[in-house]
């Protein structure tokens, strides 16, 4: 199953006041794994960045002059999305200016319209956690998802992140298997959530111990942390509670 997260960065906000797409940023999933392709590009609008735009990404008009128009580049993007999935968050936004650049454009590329399925993460999270603040940053406070780096917006950076929330939201472990004998039916697995017990007759674990110069190597590291910490090596403490 191919994917594709991708991220627009835009002159302004409003489609219909002809602002147009300066940044596409897409990084690829195959089989829920990020495979490290991505296609990043700038594009020169041919028009004027906004201020408040501006404030939000930080792409200048000058940065963009000198840069490519989108039907220079719309072969190489249609190629790279192919007829992957995509992964959108608000995803109305991106898709609509998208379709605008399409628009633009006489012939319109013959595989832009693949029907392809957009996964909209920002409708995903309001239904996974309705009456909270589902924007990207809130979402990667959630997950425990990195975006220490994301001082202003920027697509590729973003379709990273949120590749990494979207495989959090939608991941987690849907069973425990420590042995034994497992259905392969799903209509007899029930939920999928069950424990799988261990069965009886299992062969006995094996128990290792430790030698008295591997015991006396811990100690002395113990005993290393310990000073380098000012005697809060938690490790200690928990030894001398216990006793």
């Amino acid at each position: 199953m191919r994917q594709i997260v991708l991220d627009t960065e835009t002159t302004g906000l409003e489609v219909s006041q002809g602002h147009r797409i300066i940044e596409i940023g897409c990084v690829e999933l195959f089989n829920r794994r990020l495979t490290g392709r991505h296609y990043h590009q700038y594009i020169n609008p041919e028009r004027e960045v906004d201020a408040g735009a501006f404030q939000v990404h930080g792409i200048s008009n000058e940065m963009l002059n000198d840069k490519p128009k989108f039907a220079q580049v719309v072969d190489e993007f249609v190629a790279f999305v192919g007829g992957a999935d995509l992964i959108i968050h608000n995803a109305a936004f991106d898709i609509g200016f998208i379709n605008a650049e399409f628009g633009r454009l006489s012939p319109r590329p013959a595989n832009a319209e693949s029907g392809r399925t957009v996964i909209d993460t920002l409708l995903l999270a309001r239904s996974k956690h309705p009456g909270q603040k589902n924007n990207l940053d809130a979402l990667c406070k959630r997950y425990g998802v990195d975006n220490s780096q994301r001082d202003l917006h920027g697509a590729l950076l973003d379709a990273e992140i949120l590749a990494d929330v979207y495989l959090l939201m939608t991941g987690g472990q849907t069973a425990l298997s420590l042995g034994g004998n497992q259905s392969s039916n799903k209509d007899s697995a029930g939920s999928g959530n069950e424990i799988i017990r261990l069965p009886s007759t299992r062969k006995p674990l094996p128990v290792l111990t430790v030698s008295a110069e591997e015991f006396e190597l811990h100690e002395q590291k113990l005993a290393s942390i310990n000073k380098s910490s000012a005697g809060n090596c938690i490790w200690l403490k928990d030894l001398a509670s216990a006793e």
